[in-house]
């Protein structure tokens, strides 16, 4: 269902619990995103920290070097390490394969709970399937909200994609829209793939899939600017990242300026665009909520048995439509890096 046909009071409801969140802990310092190398999170909190014996979480997810999207899973996650008196280890890469290697370290670490996402479900099922056989619960989130039961995850704190795009595709109709283009980042991105398609399914105009080169952003530039330039009838364009978002400002621009733009996801830069009227709406799916739910869930298992969702149902965390009408405060939260 579109979130903003719902009561102003329901649809600020994730705001509202991601900003008491942030109110009640500290997150640590702003990292680097990238690399295939673990890297231990100190966030230096000790204020509500738990009295449980510490345990490490390892959190492995798959994203690309530079991607500042993750910067804001990873401060959600190390505020939630640092109130439960966990060691963090943080690694990344893109590549399905490799990401599975990182949880095979995690495995052979001995660590005592994984978070991950699965972006490439079919390249994690075994590996997976090793660190359950091995007795370490693993939570799944951001990607693979089709998957996660199906590969004996406990938990998954993400949003349901598909429903996300449909709600877009909603939007994108009663925006008046006709055309839109759908630029996906990485072709074979379960995520990524399954927004443009809910987008095509619920948008009454025409929809067009053009695939770009995500860690090339002057490429991705001048793709959706010659895209522009070789249809002008296109309206809209639909980016499914925020820094994807920012550098489609310029290739409209620079196509004549004609076509609207809305994105999925957020960032500060973003959220200045919103309010300058450069993007029209972002769908927020909350990543901070993610990666603090993510590591707390594990400290909440192996110190009290919970799982949320019973193992039966995942936790949503969007989609939650950001636009004019309510962007003033979000930026609070983006200006710290928390949305």
């Amino acid at each position: 269902m579109d979130r903003s046909s719902y009561p102003r009071s329901r649809r600020i409801a994730p705001v509202v619990a991601a900003a008491a969140a942030a109110a009640l802990l500290v997150a640590g310092c702003s990292s680097n995103s990238g690399g295939k190398k673990a890297e231990e999170a100190d966030s230096g909190v000790s204020a509500g920290k738990a009295t449980t014996a510490r345990m490490t979480v390892a959190m492995i997810t798959h994203a690309a070097p530079g991607d500042t999207f993750w910067d804001t899973i990873r401060k959600g996650a190390e505020a939630a390490a640092a109130k439960d008196n966990v060691k963090l280890v943080y690694s990344s890469d893109p590549s399905g394969p490799n990401q599975a290697s990182l949880v095979q370290n995690a495995i052979d670490q001995k660590v005592d709970g994984i978070a991950v996402t699965l972006a490439k479900p079919d390249a994690m099922k075994a590996v997976v399937a090793k660190a359950e056989q091995a007795g370490i619960p693993v939570v799944g989130f951001n990607s693979g909200v089709a998957d996660w039961k199906k590969q004996g995850l406990l938990e998954y704190f993400g949003q349901d994609e598909s429903i996300a795009g449909e709600a877009f595709g909603r939007k994108l109709n009663e925006a008046g829209a006709k055309h839109t283009v759908c630029v996906i980042m990485e072709q074979g991105q379960v995520s990524l793939e399954a927004r443009c398609a809910g987008v095509k399914k619920t948008f009454e105009g025409k929809t067009d899939i053009l695939y770009v080169n995500g860690t090339d952003m002057p490429s991705v530039k001048s793709t959706i600017t010659a895209k522009l330039k070789t249809d002008p009838s296109i309206d809209y364009v639909t980016t499914l990242g925020a820094p994807f978002a920012m550098t489609a400002i310029q290739s409209i621009a620079d196509a004549g300026g004609k076509a609207k733009l809305a994105t999925f996801d957020l960032n500060k830069d973003a959220v200045g665009a919103i309010k300058s009227g450069k993007i029209q709406w972002a769908v927020d799916q909350q990543p901070y909520l993610q990666g603090y739910l993510s590591v707390d869930s594990l400290w909440l298992y192996k110190n009290n048995g919970n799982y949320s969702g019973g193992g039966e149902a995942p936790v949503l965390t969007g989609p939650a439509f950001v636009d004019k009408t309510n962007v003033a405060k979000i930026a609070e939260f983006a200006a710290k890096g928390t949305r």
